[in-house]
């Protein structure tokens, strides 16, 4: 007969040995709800404090900037008098990757695709770029990212300090490498974001954008005298082929000669639809979003156009910029074709007129004829002679009246 042991039964109690006690002091309900009240009153204060993701101006205040143009239209050279601005966001081209990832279709096809990369990119979203880049990519793997003095900037490189002017090469030396996640951080802390754009050949399919709740947007067209812009395409050579494909619809095949004059024929028609869908009786919600201007206006009084640009933006111009905008306005030469997407110190004037001695005058009267509506739109002054054309004293860009580019009245 085996012993039975008898276990004593432990009662569960919540109360801890002597040993392991601790001394809490006691509080009146009335002293707990003034500290409680104080805790959170710190609390708040420390929130309201630090600077949010978006912390020069919050999301909802941000503006939004596309800068509409075509190739050689002196939009790189506008594109930097925005990047440089140290309110801005910048990014030049970016519809690039979608046009070389979706080389098969033609411009029309591709409308929705860049516009919808556009909202994104406005919205500071870049994994868009997730269908168009390689997965493992840094900084530099933006089209012509050097170009955009924020990435160049903290908090996306320490290579240049906000306010002061970058340089494509030293950016390009110290930032290379940095992570693609910064163009996200980078983005949200601007208070402006500006993209630059030629891949856009009308402006309804921009109406989404324009009446999206969730932007603030301003579209600044920039038009030059297609006699102009024919002088530089040639000049660019092989370097617009690909491109030139697309808009011709030829399926994948890059164009590099144009006889015919097909492509300035199409440049020519979408600047007269955009100029004409924003000033001939528009949709309300165009209402002061819109603002043409010629590459010539820009070219004789540049201080002038930028400050009026910066003002319907809703930005300031910086004693620096000002000094930067005269210095690389007022050069000598008027470029290198190896500078054709690159900003650099050259005479503007002598730029915007290049043309009337490169061209011949044989060529000059088929471009007027295929553009002739672009050029009685926009302002230009067509030439009947060689001799007009060479004759520098004759002003080929017509004067235009302090409204003659804004919102149409209903009238």
């Amino acid at each position: 007969m085996g012993m039975r042991v008898r276990v004593p039964k432990v009662a569960h109690s919540t109360r801890r040995p002597p040993a392991a006690r601790m001394w809490l002091p006691r509080f009146s309900s009335k002293t707990v709800t003034v500290l409680l009240l104080a805790q959170t009153t710190c609390l708040l204060l420390f929130i309201v404090s630090q600077p949010g993701p978006s912390s020069p101006a919050g999301g909802e205040d941000r503006v939004h900037v596309l800068v509409l143009s075509s190739w050689r239209s002196g939009s790189s050279f506008l594109g930097q008098l925005f990047s440089q601005h140290p309110d801005v966001f910048y990014l030049m081209e970016p519809a690039w990757h979608v046009w070389t990832t979706l080389s098969q279709g033609s411009a029309a096809t591709l409308h929705m695709a860049v516009r919808d990369l556009m909202r994104s990119i406005f919205l500071c979203d870049m994994d868009v770029f997730d269908a168009y880049m390689p997965q493992s990519r840094n900084l530099s793997a933006f089209f012509n990212w050097a170009t955009s003095r924020a990435l160049c900037s903290p908090p996306a490189c320490s290579a240049f300090p906000r306010g002061t002017i970058s340089k494509e090469d030293v950016c390009k030396t110290l930032c290379t490498r940095q992570p693609f996640s910064l163009a996200r951080e980078a983005c949200r802390s601007y208070s402006h974001v500006v993209l630059k754009e030629v891949r856009f050949f009308n402006l309804q399919v921009l109406y989404p954008l324009l009446s999206d709740p969730a932007l603030n947007l301003r579209i600044v067209h920039l038009v030059r005298d297609p006699r102009a812009v024919l002088r530089s395409r040639e000049a660019a050579g092989p370097i617009l082929a690909r491109d030139n494909g697309i808009v011709l619809g030829t399926n994948g095949k890059w164009v590099e000669a144009d006889p015919h004059l097909r492509l300035i024929r199409e440049v020519c028609r979408s600047h007269v639809r955009i100029a004409e869908a924003a000033t001939l009786k528009p949709p309300p919600f165009l209402r002061g979003r819109y603002r043409l201007v010629r590459f010539e206006d820009l070219a004789r009084e540049p201080l002038a156009e930028i400050r009026a640009l910066y003002a319907f933006t809703g930005l300031t111009l910086t004693p620096q910029l000002e000094a930067w905008i005269h210095n690389i306005t007022h050069g000598s030469g008027i470029g290198k074709p190896i500078e054709a997407f690159h900003t650099s110190s050259r005479n503007a004037r002598n730029v915007s007129q290049a043309w009337r001695h490169a061209l011949p005058f044989t060529k000059i009267l088929r471009v007027q004829e295929v553009c002739a509506g672009a050029l009685q739109l926009l302002g230009y002054r067509p030439v009947y002679s060689a001799d007009q054309q060479r004759d520098l004293t004759l002003d080929l860009v017509l004067p235009r009246g302090p409204d003659h580019f804004s919102w149409a009245s209903p009238d």
